[in-house]
């Protein structure tokens, strides 16, 4: 059963002859004796571009890369012109599907005048053109397509399609016109080509000069980063400044955040070694280091006094009552350091002697350089 085809139709091949697994083309015309047509298949892939020129199949190169496809020649005889009769095949091009790589899922199937231009031909004196598509065991015709317009002008025409849907294999009827002849068509696939069917290997066209270098560049878009978030500053002084508790630490200074008993926490800097606040003023605002001040329960009470005076040689003891003048001076000098303790507790701005109270959160090792930024 053969489906006629009007421009633009498509039919289903391997449903009209299911396992079918190979087609003929086959294409005719009628024309004056002067005239030189040649039938093409282009190989293409799904995008519609050809593979490469030798998967452009004409009578110069008869066979595909794969010898899935092969140009059968001219089948009519008498002359290179119209001698055969309407209706006849003048070119026949046959396909082994099973054959064609994976990757040709398109055959353009077209034909061409040669040397137009130099005869000033053009396919207005070709009539009765015609593709059909054959099963060729049995010969059974599966489609037919008739070419009635559109080649007005043209030098070349796109005939019909051959192209994979899965499994199937279907035959559209394209029946369009080119004025650049084949060269036009294989450009539109992808494909330059000198002029009509001629030998695949063309001389090289010279390259075109190189485009001055210009010192605008599109600028690369770097890797976004992400900025470190700010930090609140270290407290003012200087990072070189020997450590006031014990100058054997060496200068340098880490910093590192106190919470005081009263007061919002902020960073401060202490001495790499012994985690002591370093004085932001310059000596002699400062103490030996210490192990720390144990909290006052009242005033301290002087131990290691003598209990009244000396028992003088032959006078009997008399008992005393109250603490002699070294217990009172004592008391009194303790009394100072004690007040001076409690006011330095509750001052919170830049006190001149602070207790370090968080030696257990030291982070830093010691480091003989004492360089830490």
């Amino acid at each position: 059963m053969s489906v006629a085809l009007t421009k633009g139709d498509t039919v289903s091949l391997t449903r009209l002859a299911p396992g079918l697994r190979a087609l003929r083309v086959g294409l005719g015309w009628t024309a004056d004796a002067e005239y030189d047509l040649d039938a093409s298949a282009l190989l293409c892939d799904r995008s519609g571009r050809i593979l490469s020129d030798r998967y452009v199949v004409f009578f110069n190169n008869r066979t595909s890369p794969d010898g899935a496809v092969r140009h059968l020649g001219r089948i009519a005889e008498g002359g290179e012109g119209g001698a055969a009769g309407p209706g006849q095949d003048r070119e026949r091009i046959e396909v082994e599907l099973d054959r064609l790589p994976p990757e040709v899922e398109r055959i353009v199937l077209a034909v061409a005048i040669y040397q137009p231009e130099r005869h000033g031909q053009r396919f207005d004196r070709v009539r009765e053109a015609f593709v059909q598509v054959t099963d060729p065991v049995g010969g059974a015709e599966l489609a037919r397509f008739e070419l009635t317009d559109g080649a007005d002008g043209a030098t070349a025409v796109v005939f019909g399609l051959l192209h994979r849907a899965g499994p199937d294999w279907k035959f559209r009827a394209v029946g369009r016109g080119y004025a650049t002849g084949l060269a036009g068509i294989a450009q539109e696939h992808g494909l330059g080509l000198a002029g009509a069917p001629a030998p695949t290997t063309a001389a090289p066209t010279p390259a075109a000069p190189a485009a001055p270098r210009t010192t605008t560049a599109t600028p690369t878009t770097a890797a976004p980063t992400t900025a470190a978030p700010a930090q609140a500053g270290p407290p003012t002084g200087s990072p070189t400044m020997t450590c006031f508790f014990d100058p054997n630490h060496g200068p340098g200074s880490a910093v590192v955040l106190w919470s005081p008993q009263w007061g919002v926490p902020r960073q401060i800097q202490s001495c790499p070694a012994c985690a002591q606040r370093v004085q932001t003023t310059p000596p002699p605002f400062y103490t030996p280091q210490q192990q720390g001040y144990a909290q006052p329960q009242g005033y301290p009470q002087p131990q290691g006094y003598p209990q009244g005076y000396p028992q003088a040689q032959g006078y009997p003891q008399q008992g005393h009552q109250g603490y002699g003048t070294g217990a009172l001076i004592g008391a009194g000098a303790a009394g100072l350091i004690g007040g001076a303790l409690l006011a330095e507790a509750f001052d919170d701005d830049e006190p001149r002697v602070v207790v370090n109270e968080y030696n257990e959160y030291n982070e830093y090792n010691n480091d003989d350089d004492g360089d830490f930024f």
